[in-house]
């Protein structure tokens, strides 16, 4: 059975929450039921169903911010918060 596709806002609203330094705020829960993305309060939450173990969640992060960004993964480089839920990302727009 296929998984069901993640529920992501669109590029233009995660955009928004860019800085002029080009970072990206998130907070994580990784082990989650299903995977998605949504902005509360001026923040991106994400949930991903990797355990953090060995970096899977930090690469589960990464792909669900390429997709909802509509960029490569490539393009999207974890800053700070590798075993943090608190995490922070450069993006190359």
């Amino acid at each position: 059975m296929a998984k069901p596709k993640a529920a992501l806002p669109s590029a233009d609203e995660v955009r928004t929450l860019i800085d002029a330094d080009q970072r990206l705020a998130v907070r994580v829960t990784p082990g989650a039921k299903v995977e998605g993305a949504e902005i509360v309060e001026g923040r991106l939450l994400v949930k991903v169903r990797a355990k953090p173990e060995d970096g899977k969640a930090n690469e589960a992060v990464r792909s669900l911010l390429a997709a909802a960004l509509q960029l490569a993964p490539s393009r999207i480089v974890l800053l700070r918060g590798a075993t943090s839920r608190e995490k922070q990302f450069t993006i190359t727009l």
